[in-house]
């Protein structure tokens, strides 16, 4: 027998025969329903609506999908995450089911929002060193990307991770940790500094620490995430500096924190958020500081009004005027757009100020270009943020 020519033969016969298409692992994401029009358009595969309302759906996706998603995302709603990912259809069900504590979140006040803390302020924000954002964002764009399933997405948490470490070397009262996800293998990093007087009261200072670019193989490509959000973690990196500098030590505790995973559905924060909800920690307020050095507005400071604290972003504002002297305004980026959005939907008071409004922010980010350049190579409008963070801190910490 003419084994060539058979298996020849059988090849042949084979390209003629219908292939059952291969499907990889499904997924669970929220979106805002602003976008399921957007998204049913765009993408070409098929999902399934779990839950639809006016304001959030549920859908089961192809794993496959999750990349387009985020690109549709970020591409057409300018949101940075744009969704949440949910290991199961009831874990997804229960989040967004769960309006009562997205009011709560968004409607009540949480803590004493007067300002009467000037001196100490006025002091700790004129310490801020714009030279020093500029160096951890370099430390940070240096790593090939900072995604959350690369070897550099985990080495870049340890260069932040012995950052803060050296910072709070000679602290006591302080400690930085990994917090380890068992999905994924770059973890969040936490540094907490306990109060002195009501140490279960916490005050979250936050942003996430991973990178993307493209929208294949992004655990090769060059992501250098300068600005979204090199830039975050950077000036809230100075803020503790500050703190620390000057020994101050909290009434309260503080956490700041680098979040893993954002890009892809804010993993990192909404395991934290949903472990604090679980364990009744009772935060008193979270500031996410998500891309803070592009300065594409005619403000210097842009408040997200929607899934946010309404009081929170008042005081926030308030500050702003205190001791900044700067233009603000409110805008919207939609649901989901950052780590914001983990703590509100677990009933947590939050806020985002951004570096601008949503039509005019940095529009490299996701890209290679995404680099010290766009922001003309310096940290001018960060530290700006910096002392924001300190304000808030501060006087929220009475």
């Amino acid at each position: 027998m003419n084994h060539g020519r058979s298996l020849a033969l059988l090849f042949s016969l084979s390209l003629l025969l219908p292939v059952t298409p291969v499907f990889s692992a499904e997924k669970f994401i929220s979106i805002g329903s602003d976008a399921l029009p957007t998204i049913t358009k765009k993408l070409a595969s098929k999902f399934q609506v779990i839950h639809q309302d006016e304001d959030i759906s549920l859908l089961k996706v192809s794993d496959n999908d999750i990349v387009k998603i985020s690109e549709i995302m970020h591409n057409e709603f300018n949101r940075c995450g744009g969704f949440m990912s949910f290991e199961n259809e009831s874990e997804g069900l229960k989040q967004v089911q769960e309006k009562h504590l997205w009011d709560f979140a968004q409607k009540s006040s949480f803590a004493d929002y007067t300002i009467t803390q000037q001196d100490r302020v006025e002091n700790l924000i004129g310490q801020v060193d714009a030279s020093k954002i500029l160096s951890v964002i370099q430390g940070l764009s240096q790593f090939k990307n900072r995604y959350y399933r690369a070897p550099t997405g985990v080495e870049s948490q340890k260069y932040l991770k012995d950052t803060w470490s050296q910072i709070v070397a000679n602290r006591s009262d302080a400690k930085v940790e990994y917090f380890s996800h068992s999905s994924w293998p770059q973890p969040s990093v936490v540094l907490t500094i306990t109060g002195s007087e009501t140490p279960d009261e916490i005050i979250v200072v936050g942003g996430h620490a991973d990178s993307i670019s493209g929208y294949w193989d992004r655990n090769n490509s060059r992501a250098p995430g300068s600005d979204d959000n090199a830039s975050g973690i950077a000036t809230l990196t100075e803020a503790l500096r500050v703190l620390v500098k000057n020994s101050y030590q909290p009434k309260k505790t503080v956490k700041f924190m680098g979040y893993a995973a954002e890009e892809v559905g804010l993993l990192g924060s909404k395991e934290i958020a949903s472990s604090f909800r679980q364990e009744g920690k009772q935060v008193v307020g979270v500031l996410q500081l998500d891309m803070t050095n592009f300065h594409g507005s005619d403000i210097d400071l842009v408040l997200m009004s929607d899934f946010t604290n309404s009081d929170q972003n008042a005081f926030i504002g308030k500050l702003v005027d205190e001791y900044l002297k700067l233009p603000w305004g409110y805008d919207k980026c939609g649901y989901a757009c950052s780590d914001h959005a983990s703590w509100h939907t677990q009933g947590y008071p939050s806020s985002i100020p951004f570096e601008a409004r949503m039509r005019e922010m940095n529009h490299k980010i996701h890209t290679p270009e995404d680099t010290l350049d766009v922001s003309n190579g310096n940290a001018d409008h960060a530290a700006k943020f910096s002392k924001l963070a300190l304000a808030y801190i501060v006087e929220l910490d009475k």
